[in-house]
């Protein structure tokens, strides 16, 4: 259990660490703005700025891309059950 432990930990610390990083890239110009990258991409190397957009745009904190419509499928009559038989 102490492995699992030590393992949540560093799970934890590393995620409050993205939140901090993410939150000073957003403000970040020039050659701070890399350092940041940089650090970013080396806790987290398939992270990627898109990620950024998506989170923002998802919680509306950044201009949403109008998405396709959905188009919805017709809806099937349902038939209605059986009558059931009385029990005498």
């Amino acid at each position: 259990m102490v492995e699992r432990r030590i393992e949540l930990d560093r799970r934890y610390m590393r995620k409050d660490k993205m939140f901090k990083l993410k939150k000073k890239l957003g403000t970040a110009l020039g050659a701070d703005r890399e350092k940041i990258l940089y650090k970013i991409k080396r806790l987290s190397p398939w992270w990627t700025e898109d990620c950024l957009k998506q989170a923002e745009a998802a919680k509306g904190t950044a201009p949403v891309v109008a998405a396709k419509p959905k188009v919805e499928k017709e809806k099937k009559p349902t038939r209605a059950p059986a009558p059931r038989a009385k029990k005498a």
